[in-house]
């Protein structure tokens, strides 16, 4: 079972360099996968246009001064960006009347190849002008070929490992007249990383790195575990930032790898399910929130995300859809960042979106609040612009458009 007040001592004590008992008895503590990696992984490769479809790329958009671009020199740096270590498939969603019991037979009325995972918050990150690049591994065949050809077109950079034995794997998704989902998972490449996985990435100052909870449960859990050891345990002495995204299957999250992102202290992003989760896995409390006519839900999510925060002892940020989300600074007060609400049309979650766009922002140096409101504008967005279900990304201009609006009409 993992226990927070253990792992917070243990880093105090060894912080102190102290073995003495009685420090790390006194220390107060409220203030992955071991899978073996393949040996085909290789290094990162330049795929000619040919391996990605004979249709020429769009043009990048107009590049902000975060992009600009510098001399080749040794002297300059290049501009900041999103890392990604999240893994990266494709998702074959299938509409059903119902799931067919075993032996049975049902037909799709619709049949949609789409790409997942971490796709949409490395195009969120990109679509909002930063530069954007993804560390995970990419297969070899039809599926990982559709997941480069939508990097080439929307100039993002895969700077992972290339597995030439083993394509992308994908998923099947069964979405039913209910509003059920059946999932049905055929693992490939992008989950066969090792502890060397994430060792090739060059992070300069101001870059911003995402990990998402699919990078947490399989053989790849080795190399982010490796990644945030490397990082350290003290936020303010890296001079790049770190944004999770934890998963609501905690169970499948080791509590060795666990106890190493906790002490890593990142900045947090989840939704209010994912947070419940991760409070119960770490022992945070759960107050009994007083009911108050029309501000129960607001007085929980706060209760929630201070009680969480506190025990984190990190940035926290819990997102609620239209009602926007609840941020926590370390030792500060929680701050309610209002939402944009729209109807919801959409089958998957905007939260990759809402993680990309944050991201992309802290990138160009937005407080988290600050950052917290655009990423709220941009999920709100992605889901009114859904294509069969699927939130799509906004571009930047339309994203500050209706940020500002909201400013404006607060006043």
């Amino acid at each position: 079972m993992f226990d927070i007040r253990t792992a917070w001592r243990r880093l105090t004590a060894k912080i102190s360099g102290s073995t003495d008992q009685e420090i790390i008895d006194t220390t107060e503590a409220g203030d992955g996968s071991g899978t073996t990696a393949p040996a085909s992984v290789t290094p990162s490769m330049t795929l000619a246009a040919a391996d990605v479809g004979d249709v020429p790329a769009p043009a990048p958009p107009a590049p902000t001064p975060s992009e600009e671009t510098v001399a080749d020199d040794s002297s300059t740096t290049r501009p900041t960006r999103v890392i990604s270590l999240g893994e990266v498939w494709v998702d074959i969603m299938m509409d059903v009347d119902s799931f067919p019991e075993s032996g049975g037979f049902a037909a799709s009325r619709s049949t949609i190849p789409t790409i997942d995972g971490s796709y949409r918050a490395l195009l969120a990150s990109r679509l909002m002008g930063t530069p954007t690049a993804h560390a995970g591994i990419i297969g070899a065949g039809p599926w990982a070929s559709m997941i480069r050809h939508a990097f080439y077109e929307h100039d993002i950079t895969h700077i992972g490992p290339d597995r030439l034995d083993a394509d992308t794997g994908f998923r099947l998704v069964f979405n039913d007249t209910n509003g059920g989902k059946t999932f049905i998972a055929t693992y490939g490449a992008e989950a066969q990383g090792g502890a060397d996985t994430f060792d090739g990435i060059d992070l300069q100052p101001g870059d911003v790195v995402s990990i998402s909870s699919n990078s947490l449960m399989d053989a790849t859990a080795a190399g982010v575990d490796a990644f945030i050891r490397q990082a350290g345990s003290d936020p303010d002495a890296r001079p790049y930032q770190i944004v999770l995204s934890p998963t609501s299957s905690l169970e499948r999250v080791n509590d060795r790898l666990l106890e190493d992102l906790v002490l890593a202290r990142p900045i947090w992003t989840c939704n209010r399910q994912a947070a419940v989760k991760l409070a119960d896995r770490l022992g945070a409390p759960l107050d009994e929130v007083p009911v108050i006519v029309g501000g129960t839900f607001d007085n929980e999510m706060k209760a929630l995300c201070d009680n969480l925060g506190t025990t984190l002892r990190a940035p926290l940020i819990i997102r609620a859809g239209a009602r926007g989300a609840w941020v926590r600074l370390p030792g500060g007060e929680v701050t309610h960042v209002d939402g944009f609400p729209t109807k919801a049309v959409h089958k998957r979650s905007a939260g990759t979106v809402h993680t990309g766009a944050l991201c992309a922002m802290l990138a160009v140096g937005k407080s988290l609040v600050e950052a917290t409101r655009v990423a709220n504008a941009a999920a709100s967005l992605s889901i009114e612009h859904s294509e069969n279900g699927i939130p799509v990304p906004p571009a930047r201009d339309e994203v500050l458009a209706l940020v500002e609006h909201g400013a404006t009409s607060e006043h």
